[in-house]
């Protein structure tokens, strides 16, 4: 746990030596990251937004040799795809498998939790606002599954949620991840960007402290 923060929070020095060691395969290393961390229901907690900003910034600097579009185009695969992947699982195997034994010991079952009483609150648009809240990401594609929500319009929802996410790091990365202060204080920038992504998720959690509990309701139809 102990590297995996330290990575992190010295995303752009640890990109820089995996770069430097595997070259081109770069793009398929920082591809899996971003495929497994919506994709596997275990893994909540790799990094997402700090590693896209990183992944561009390190584009913008003609010494490293990587193209931007081609990182775009990875991670976009990688975000539909993970997602579809775990709303896959949650569709076939959800309560069978955060229950197994073995297995649904990996799965934090309070963040579950909290992702299924924020796609009660939210319905549909839950698919769109988890993918910029770390953790929660993770979790709302297996619960939307297992409520029985049609992938068609799962679909729709989680496309256009990783074409925003995606351009939005990418482009902030690339257009802002090479400036001197920012480069100097690379860290404290992914400590506000993890901080700022996870405001949402605390403030729910808040409230939900709160709020006396209310039956579920339908969720809406698409117009």
């Amino acid at each position: 746990m102990g590297y995996l923060i330290d990575f992190v929070l010295h995303i752009d020095d640890h990109l820089v030596n995996i770069v430097n060691t595997f070259g081109g395969s770069t793009y398929l290393i920082l591809f899996a990251i971003v495929f497994v961390e919506t994709g596997a229901v275990i893994l909540p907690f790799l990094p997402g937004d700090s590693l896209l900003f990183a992944a561009a910034a390190l584009a913008a600097n003609p010494a490293y040799g990587l193209n931007i579009w081609l990182f775009v185009a990875l991670f976009l695969i990688a975000a539909i795809g993970g997602d579809s992947l775990n709303f896959y699982l949650g569709h076939r195997v959800g309560a069978a498998l955060s229950n197994h034994s073995w297995f649904g010991r990996l799965i934090n079952k309070d963040k579950l939790a909290q992702s299924e009483q924020f796609f009660r609150k939210h319905g549909p648009l839950a698919i769109f606002l988890g993918r910029f809240m770390p953790i929660i990401r993770t979790f709302v594609p297996f619960t939307a599954a297992g409520s029985q929500f049609p992938y068609q319009r799962f679909l729709k929802y989680n496309v256009s949620a990783a074409i925003t996410w995606v351009f939005i790091c990418c482009g902030g990365g690339y257009f802002f991840g090479n400036i001197p202060f920012v480069k100097e204080h690379f860290s404290a920038v992914v400590l506000g960007i993890i901080v700022i992504s996870l405001i949402p998720a605390i403030v729910g959690w808040l409230k939900g402290r709160h709020t006396t509990p209310r039956a579920p309701q339908n969720l809406p139809e698409d117009e």
